[in-house]
């Protein structure tokens, strides 16, 4: 949620949102709200965080992104 008077901090929810929709939503027609829920979550944790790569985080997954964060806190703590 924005700030108030902020509305650039929604742009990444709503490109969040877009995506959902255009990449799963729309092109399913789910038997009631509990296939809906299993399959929007599948495709949150499944495809959006570890196969769908995003240019903002130089072209990797939001997994491969946070894990080579992690690993740079790593070396940090190390060194």
């Amino acid at each position: 949620m924005a700030s108030r008077g902020n509305p650039q901090q929604n742009a990444y929810a709503e490109r969040l949102i877009r995506t959902l929709k255009e990449e799963e939503v729309y092109l399913n027609e789910y038997e009631d709200i509990e296939e809906a829920r299993e399959r929007i979550g599948y495709f949150l944790e499944e495809v959006y965080m570890k196969k769908r790569v995003h240019s903002a985080l130089g072209y990797l997954t939001p997994a491969e992104f946070e894990q080579s964060w992690k690993g740079i806190d790593e070396f940090e703590r190390e060194g």
